[in-house]
């Protein structure tokens, strides 16, 4: 629906770059309404902000640059229900909306035996990822990246796993996303390698995530586990949907954002 690129020193447009596989790093953020409102939006910026200095691309006044951007691009009157993609690299920021595609109750996961590189953040070195992914149907799967037989994350979000009244996490090797943050500091989450081999049992799984929001997976493709409650989903979704409801409208198009 939108695609733009602009210089990062100067705002200048120029012809649209994805970004994919360039140094650099990226982020999604879910929109929703009229007013507009945009998920977690400082938790993301910040987030963003701090993964360009990791990197080292980071660029004085970023973040208002980042905010201008939104602003001149994102309609005053329409109503979302979108994800907006921002990807910047030491010389160029990108943007992308589409729409959130809401996925079905009957959600599963597919293995795909790939570790992330530096999963720790959210990169741009997706292109692996993103073949792999135009092979299923986002809206009723998901991948689930394994590697030694430990289980990960999904191409699009964070996993928790629920046993005996517990929620459980894999414990490293994973981007800790902003939804995931948010769940964490109201409920205990255990984190611990999460073994293929130990899968059955494990009562549910959960994704948890920007594009997602909180999904329970029925069922995992080549195994036998399938999904023995809904009692956490319901929780996790419950005070996930709290936050979005509270989620104050963002007002930038009314911000003098002066470079």
């Amino acid at each position: 629906l939108l695609k733009k690129s602009y210089l990062i020193n100067s705002l200048d447009e120029v012809p649209f770059k994805d970004l994919w596989g360039d140094h650099g790093v990226f982020t999604t953020m879910r929109l929703i309404g009229n007013p507009l409102k945009i998920i977690f939006f400082q938790n993301h910026l910040n987030n963003l902000i701090n993964s360009t200095k990791k990197y080292k691309i980071f660029k004085k006044k970023l973040n208002l640059k980042i905010k201008k951007i939104i602003k001149i691009n994102l309609k005053k009157n329409r109503k979302y229900n979108h994800l907006l993609r921002i990807a910047i690299t030491k010389n160029f920021i990108s943007i992308s909306l589409r729409k959130r595609v809401k996925p079905n109750k009957n959600f599963k996961l597919k293995f795909l035996n790939y570790k992330r590189i530096n999963p720790k953040y959210k990169n741009l070195k997706y292109k692996f990822l993103l073949k792999k992914m135009k092979t299923i149907s986002l809206k009723s799967s998901d991948l689930a990246l394994i590697h030694k037989n430990k289980i990960y994350e999904t191409g699009t979000a964070n996993l928790l796993f629920i046993k005996n009244s517990k929620i459980y996490s894999p414990l490293k090797n994973f981007y800790k996303g902003i939804t995931l943050k948010f769940i964490e500091r109201k409920f205990n989450l255990n984190y611990r390698d999460i073994l293929i081999k130990n899968l059955n049992d494990y009562d549910e799984i959960i994704l948890v995530g920007s594009g997602k929001g909180v999904i329970s997976v029925n069922k995992v493709e080549g195994m036998k586990w399938r999904r023995k409650s809904l009692k956490y989903y319901k929780i996790l979704k419950n005070y996930y949907e709290k936050a979005v409801t509270k989620c104050p409208r963002y007002y930038s198009w009314s911000i003098n954002l002066t470079i």
